[in-house]
């Protein structure tokens, strides 16, 4: 199976942010919309970096509160990892798993068309070795 399959079931629609967006901004939108990381696109919809729950935690511990004032791009990842649509949801997994981090965009080109997260792959995974185990059961009552 392929990312394309997780992003088929979940909502098509985006929490993105602008760069230029304050750190405050960014931590609202975390919380408004109950997500882990947020997407900072340029103006022309491009990706500039990612925002996670723990880099607004890790940057709070070292530079206090004053850091919220700031903008998403002092603090956001800019070399973020992402993947093509026609990937592995196993390769994912295995990246997400070496690389140590949660969340992952979803890009064709340039262009940013989805994020998937480490919850939505498990999910995707035990949705589908529960499908293999009944087909398997099945196979074994029927033959």
């Amino acid at each position: 199976m392929t990312v394309s399959a997780i992003l088929n079931s979940k909502p098509s629609s985006m929490v993105t942010i602008s760069p230029d967006a304050s750190l405050t901004d960014a931590v609202k939108s975390l919380s408004e919309h109950r997500i882990g990381a947020i997407v900072a696109v340029d103006d022309n919809g491009r990706l500039a970096g990612i925002l996670s729950e723990r880099d607004v935690v890790r940057i709070l511990g070292v530079r206090g509160p004053e850091v919220l004032s700031e903008p998403v791009s002092a603090v956001m990842t800019r070399a973020v990892v992402t993947c093509a649509r026609d990937e592995t949801i196993q390769g994912i997994m295995e990246r997400m798993t070496r690389g140590r981090f949660r969340h992952v965009p979803v890009v064709e080109g340039e262009r940013l068309i989805g994020i998937i997260s480490i919850g939505d792959v498990v999910k995707f995974r035990v949705e589908e070795m529960e499908r293999e185990s009944a087909q398997l059961r099945d196979y074994i009552m029927t033959a």
